[in-house]
């Protein structure tokens, strides 16, 4: 584990369900080592691995201590996260902020994560470096403890080389000629339907038709997909219709 990469600790955490999220977001960026401070109900707690959706891992390696102060003893870098001071004095930073901090930091790093229910106390929040905080809507400035987590995770992994999702093959663009076919297809279906009447006006319908087609940058299985549904709906209807 890379000294660059922090340490996610819940402190005092209330529900299993709760932590088996929270290793869901932290894996989902990469992180992988959680800190447990007195569970509520204990560790392990069996209602956390169905929450995890497949974070396993992440809770098979967490570990648990007394106090925060035991949790975060070898960190030098500690951020509480809280959306408010509780009366101390320590420099607030914004989730991106922290997250350039920490890769940039010297010593281990941790983000620190309160009860659900109440938050970090006073006094834990007096241990770490600086408080982390985002802009939240002041009438309801609640967010759970996974999405917390996801916020301070997601930004310290925009520094990192994470895998992307596989990009689709995107299919060039269908040549003149095919779109040459589709238009031709839709105006031989439209006149008999009398599309372009009156007759003054059927150059700017047909050029509005070509206008309209042409700028999407259909690549050629559309363009076959479209005439085939032109072809379906040029059919004879059947004799029961």
């Amino acid at each position: 584990m890379s000294n660059r990469t922090p340490i996610i600790i819940l402190v005092r955490p209330q529900l299993g369900e709760n932590i088996g999220k929270a290793a869901r977001a932290m894996l989902n960026f990469g992180l992988t080592e959680m800190r447990l401070v007195a569970p509520r109900d204990g560790w392990p707690n069996p209602s956390a691995g169905p929450a995890a959706a497949g974070a396993d891992v992440v809770l098979e390696q967490a570990q648990v201590f007394d106090t925060l102060a035991d949790a975060a003893a070898d960190c030098a870098n500690i951020y509480a996260t809280t959306v408010r001071k509780r009366g101390v004095t320590k420099p607030v930073v914004t989730p991106e902020e922290a997250a350039r901090e920490i890769r940039a930091a010297l010593g281990r790093s941790a983000y620190v994560f309160g009860p659900e229910r109440s938050g970090l106390e006073t006094d834990d929040v007096a241990l770490a470096r600086a408080i982390v905080t985002v802009p939240i809507n002041p009438e309801f400035g609640s967010l759970n403890l996974a999405q917390a987590v996801i916020l301070c995770a997601y930004e310290w992994s925009k520094g990192m080389s994470l895998a992307q999702p596989p990009a689709e093959d995107l299919l060039p663009p269908a040549p003149q000629a095919e779109l040459e076919g589709l238009i031709a297809h839709l105006e031989a279906m439209l006149e008999p339907k009398n599309y372009f009447f009156p007759e003054h006006r059927a150059d700017v319908n047909r050029r509005t038709l070509r206008n309209l087609l042409t700028k999407p940058a259909w690549n050629t299985l559309e363009v076959r997909t479209l005439r085939g549904v032109l072809s379906t709906l040029e059919k004879d209807r059947r004799p029961s219709e």
